[in-house]
């Protein structure tokens, strides 16, 4: 992520790397023990998840969860401004819009009835819609891909669903989220969704949900 601010109050001073309860000061050190530590906890989620609430808090109990062994601010909405670190990507919501727009993009999902009852051509088309919303807020200073990856997982096996992500590379889901929110374009998260949407397989959920986790907790060193 950069910031405009000349100042990250997220990093340690003087360096790239984010602040971190473990002491670590090397991006690669951090990512590997972040992934290890995220991992431990997105399983305990399987076991007992947050409470399906839905809203803003949802994710913020994920954030929590998945990062209190790593971050002093794990769960906390982010206080600055960000994007990605890539040429030419443009900011996120600003953050003192956070949770005014999260409080209206959860009541259109709601509206949606949170994607049940849908044939699977709509229910990609409008996942990618949702997707696209929530992704542009950002709610947090790190960790976003892995909070909306668990969510709308439970949002699409309650909707009668399963997202299978091993189809797509990271780089695509970035890609295509970046053209959603930056030229308002949904077709390639349709495209990336259509890859992923799958019928839920009732004869090994322990196995996909473990497999899909460990998937998760990988990420690139931070930026």
């Amino acid at each position: 992520m950069a910031s405009p601010d000349p100042v990250d109050p997220y990093l340690i001073p003087g360096t790239d790397v984010l602040r971190n309860r473990l002491g670590i000061v090397s991006t690669d050190e951090l990512s590997a023990a972040e992934a290890d530590l995220s991992f431990a906890r997105a399983l305990q989620l399987l076991e007992a998840p947050v409470a399906a609430t839905n809203d803003l808090e949802e994710l913020q109990r994920i954030h929590f969860h998945l990062f209190q062994d790593v971050y002093d601010w794990a769960g906390q909405i982010r206080t600055i401004d960000v994007r990605k670190d890539v040429p030419g990507a443009q900011f996120f919501l600003p953050h003192g819009y956070i949770g005014h727009a999260a409080a209206i993009c959860f009541a259109e999902l709601a509206e949606d009835n949170h994607l049940a009852n849908l044939p699977r051509a709509a229910f990609v088309d409008k996942l990618a819609c949702h997707y696209e919303k929530i992704n542009y807020i950002h709610p947090f200073r790190e960790g976003n891909g892995r909070v909306q990856r668990i969510y709308w997982n439970r949002v699409a096996l309650a909707a009668g669903w399963q997202l299978d992500w091993r189809p797509v590379h990271g780089e695509e889901n970035h890609t295509a989220a970046r053209i959603g929110s930056d030229q308002q374009d949904l077709g390639p998260l349709a495209t990336m969704f259509d890859k992923i949407v799958t019928t839920p397989d009732a004869s090994s959920p322990v196995a996909w949900s473990t497999e899909e986790i460990r998937r998760l907790s990988i990420s690139p060193p931070h930026k």
